[in-house]
């Protein structure tokens, strides 16, 4: 390798515990554990393919490919100390910490220099005793790979390093009583789908709908953590155990339950169960009339926060007692409407805007209705079932209707700043309704994920990794989440990352048509470009043909000198945009991998006009601001021009 050539790599940084008190002590006994210290250390590094760049005193500094070694490795090396140990007097057992980090560094002189080393170093003496610290980073790559159970230790504050890190260590199998509740954050929930046992056909809607509104009362506080919507109902249906639940969602506790609706009579069973031991923290049982029913989550909400040793501040008591409507028809259009617009199909939106709209008409001041009026539009113009022009001011207009009627509401604010992102470009703004969406409810996801996607946009791609990295905290099982996390690791050149992690993603959803097409880019900035477009064709394929998609694999055909397949797939994409949608954005990159700038450059002025330019959080100018195959792209004088005419913020 070149001195001074940069590369993404795995650094492992151990360190014996108490060898300098050790050394003013007894200087020859910490000599010797040294060098038996190494005799164990060195055969493990060997067999895991670690590269030992040097030892400084008692301490490793140890290279590897990737993450899942690394991991392995540390395990490995405790577990031999253990067994070395064993049966040895106090005084001549080896002790040491180990630290993980994954990042960029750079060879010099045989040596390696970089970030990654320097927080290696720093978060070791964070790991107790014969145990290993690994990087949210880290954490995230190994995730779901090893047979092993990991804990976070929250956000630490590291020397030198800019901004805090959450930290995770290995739960090691020998730990004495190492329960599921200790290795995982205490005040990390899920609530599990409600169980449906009602004799009537509008059941299933209504304990989908409550087992929403808990999400939703719980999400407002602080002090908890709570899987989202997306991933919670994945176990609907699921015959998991508490303990299988929480191991895959990193959760501590669950909150379980069915519901009963029969005529205006409604009874809910509902329990708080510890997901180490398995065991009941706490079981409610309540039958009562429809019309007092839509009150109980702020009831159950409070006595879970209790139980969970969780302050409510005022703010937030208040806010989850306050009754959404006192109309118990418009209350049950609603979750009606709620259950469509899970669904996500336009026909199932088409249905909950009916919903909603029914529900306004019964309570003209019902703001969640509004709210969920403004989401089923924004969906319209994200999915391109209706023109920008024609879906987002209606989103617009009845967010702001929802905060008129009551502005603590988050919902609304993280429409309102998506619409300021996606289709007005006012991106100060945007980011002022992101922030207060977050700070009125902490665990929201899609504001995380929306707010990433702004900063992404603004280049911004520390701060939007840290979004993303929340949003799916909160969304496990997102896999949305997921791909994004991919594209900001790909927009800060850590392709290797952005691979694999997308290539981890696939093995869990291998249907997933937008993970193919955002690895098969990858693969193309990776410069595997035969691999690139298998998957972005499998992409297509999945779709039945997708136009988006489409012109994504056109793109990459003309970009790769592919240009008479390029045309004739574009030919058909811009047949299909004369009956429905297609992004003129997605048309231009199309135009510009074929060499016919013009026309690519009049699509652009058109998305500019029509308010389509930043549809999809801007994601696809972004891909023609920083992508290496629009190079020539940007050194054309109409681009500096075009972007000038933007006024888009320099990060």
């Amino acid at each position: 390798m070149s001195q001074g050539q940069r590369r993404l790599a795995a650094i492992m940084f151990t360190d014996m515990v108490g060898y300098t008190a050790l050394g003013q002590r007894n200087e020859s006994l910490s000599l010797a554990l040294v060098d038996e210290q190494r005799k164990v250390i060195r055969p493990v590094l060997t067999r895991h393919g670690g590269r030992e760049v040097k030892t400084i005193g008692d301490a490793f500094l140890v290279e590897f490919p990737n993450a899942v070694d690394a991991a392995r490795c540390a395990y490995d090396i405790q577990r031999a100390i253990r067994e070395f140990n064993f049966a040895l007097e106090s005084e001549k057992r080896i002790h040491i910490r180990v630290g993980i980090h994954v990042g960029e560094v750079v060879e010099s002189q045989g040596d390696l220099v970089g970030d990654a080393i320097n927080v290696a170093s720093r978060i070791e003496p964070i790991a107790p005793d014969g145990g290993v610290c690994l990087t949210h980073r880290a954490y995230d790559l190994v995730r779901g790979k090893l047979d092993l159970q990991f804990m976070s230790l929250g956000r630490k504050v590291l020397k030198n390093v800019a901004e805090p890190m959450e930290i995770y260590r290995i739960v090691m199998p020998w730990e004495e009583k190492a329960p599921v509740s200790e290795q995982l954050d205490h005040h990390r929930i899920v609530v599990l789908p409600l169980a449906n046992v009602s004799s009537e056909q509008e059941g299933e809607y209504f304990a989908d709908g409550m087992t929403d509104e808990l999400i939703s009362t719980l999400s407002r506080i602080g002090g908890l953590k709570v899987v989202a919507r997306t991933s919670a109902m994945r176990y609907k249906g699921e015959k998991k155990t508490a303990g299988e639940i929480g191991r895959e969602l990193h959760v501590s506790s669950l909150l379980e339950g069915s519901v009963r609706k029969e005529g205006n009579r409604v009874r809910i069973t509902i329990q708080l169960i510890n997901a180490a031991s398995e065991e009941q923290l706490w079981r409610g049982k309540y039958d009562r009339e429809l019309q007092g029913f839509f009150s109980l989550q702020s009831e159950i909400a409070e006595k879970v926060a209790d139980e969970l040793s969780v302050t409510l501040l005022s703010g937030e008591k208040e806010d989850m007692e306050r009754r959404a409507t006192e109309d118990l028809s418009a209350h049950i259009l609603y979750l009606k409407g709620r259950h469509f617009w899970n669904e996500r199909s336009k026909e199932a939106i088409d249905k909950a805007v009916k919903y909603f709209e029914e529900a306004i008409k019964l309570d003209p001041k019902f703001a969640l209705a509004y709210s969920a009026l403004a989401d089923c539009f924004t969906l319209y113009g994200a999915f391109g079932w209706l023109k920008p022009g024609d879906s987002f001011p209606r989103a617009k207009e009845n967010a702001l209707k929802s905060l008129e009627l009551d502005p603590r509401l988050a919902e609304p604010h993280a429409t309102l700043a998506d619409v300021l992102n996606s289709y007005e470009g006012k991106w100060e703004e945007s980011e002022t309704e992101f922030k207060r969406a977050i700070e009125l409810k902490p665990s929201y996801s899609t504001a995380h994920m929306w707010y990433g996607l702004l900063l992404s946009f603004l280049e911004r791609f520390e701060e939007a990794g840290e979004q993303f990295r929340l949003a799916v905290e909160l969304d496990p099982l997102s896999r949305v989440g997921r791909l994004n996390l991919a594209s900001v690791l790909e927009d800060t050149g850590k392709q290797a990352e952005a691979i694999e992690e997308l290539e981890s993603a696939l093995k869990a959803d291998p249907d997933f048509a937008y993970l193919h097409n955002v690895l098969g880019w990858a693969y193309y900035h990776d410069s595997r470009t035969e691999d690139g477009i298998s998957e972005l064709k499998k992409a297509v394929a999945m779709t039945d043909g997708d136009p988006q998609l489409k012109a994504d694999l056109a793109c990459a055909l003309g970009f790769s000198g592919q240009k008479k397949e390029a045309r004739a797939i574009l030919s058909n994409v811009q047949d299909a945009s004369k009956v429905e949608h297609v992004s003129k954005m997605k048309l231009a990159q199309v135009f510009f991998a074929i060499g016919e700038y013009d026309e690519a450059f009049r699509l652009l002025e058109k998305a500019r006009q029509d308010h389509s330019l930043f549809t999809q959080g801007g994601s696809y100018l972004s891909e023609i601001r920083s992508r290496p195959w629009f190079a020539e792209v940007r050194e054309d004088p109409r681009w500096d021009a075009f972007v000038k005419r933007l006024g888009i913020p320099k990060s």
